[in-house]
């Protein structure tokens, strides 16, 4: 807390005078904000023209009511509907530039990882780079959203609050039979699978479920499919356009679960609401939730 009863008490005056003023409407002040590649990143007033190139940060804007705000967005950003007449400008390895800058945004929200970074800034644009792995940066990504458009850290702490009381209910909905389930969600064919220090994988931890991939290994490690082979997963989870490969690889017909069909295959929307961390949480919780108490219900069925 600023201490007024200094011999600094007159810039400490000013300073408290300006924190007030920016709590006025229609009064623009100047934020600092530390972004995930650890760059302090001056936001002048509250962007009116954003482009964003990751569809979690596309739909955390949304969440917080701007989407009004966005006039381009990555070719992958499909939700809600109201952006996908929006102008495409590429994705997170090749981002368009030249079409980025024509549209004269006030801010660009990119991934770390993302290509083109510099390149924007040397432009002359206000890049803020920001990546969310786990249910906690998500809820950081909305704060500092929230931050960067202008808003009250209230009405950022409010969307949280929401979207972490739809995870709780749809974990207080699981039957005790569909807990405790030994699952394995993959990712990608190669295969790569979600551990339980990934965002899937904490919110199968939420629902109940115990994840055959520990957090020692990684949020999304490689995994030998010999290891799943023995880890004898009672569920497995996977998109619906890789489960030809799965069946393809030595011992994996045999899996109890390929056997007793209590693989959740999940389609091309599913799959991106479960893909993102970001906003729509509860919905890919409620996804994973059927998938449990529909595959535990046969398997409780099969019990003698």
């Amino acid at each position: 807390m600023l201490n007024c009863f200094t011999k600094r008490g007159m810039v400490c005056a000013l300073l408290l005078s300006w924190s007030f003023a920016c709590l006025l409407p229609n009064v623009a002040c100047a934020v600092v904000l530390r972004d995930d590649r650890q760059m302090d990143v001056t936001i002048s007033n509250p962007p009116q023209r954003i482009v964003s190139l990751l569809p979690s940060l596309t739909e955390t804007v949304c969440a917080l009511g701007q989407c009004s705000r966005l006039v381009g967005v990555d070719r992958y950003s499909n939700w809600p509907s109201s952006i996908v007449k929006l102008p495409r400008m590429g994705g997170g390895i090749d981002p368009n530039i030249e079409s980025i800058v024509a549209l004269k945004p006030d801010l660009v929200l990119m991934a770390t990882s993302a290509r083109g970074v510099e390149r924007l800034q040397s432009l002359g644009l206000t890049v803020l780079t920001l990546e969310p792995k786990n249910h906690a940066d998500i809820q950081r990504t909305l704060r500092v959203i929230g931050q960067a458009l202008g808003l009250s850290s209230v009405e950022s702490e409010r969307t949280w609050q929401e979207l972490d009381t739809g995870l709780r209910e749809v974990s207080q909905s699981i039957p005790n039979y569909a807990k405790l389930q030994k699952v394995y969600f993959e990712v990608s064919p190669v295969p790569y699978g979600a551990g339980e220090s990934s965002f899937i994988g904490e919110t199968l931890q939420r629902l109940g479920a115990q994840n055959i991939l520990s957090a020692s290994m990684g949020a999304f490690p490689q995994v030998n499919p010999e290891f799943v082979v023995r880890a004898q997963p009672d569920i497995i989870m996977v998109g619906d356009s890789n489960l030809s490969n799965m069946l393809a690889r030595p011992g994996w017909k045999k899996l109890t679960a390929m056997q007793s069909q209590r693989v959740c295959t999940f389609t091309k929307n599913e799959s991106e609401v479960l893909s993102r961390p970001g906003p729509r949480m509860g919905e890919a919780a409620r996804i994973m939730a059927k998938c449990l108490i529909d595959k535990s219900s046969q398997l409780q069925k099969a019990s003698p």
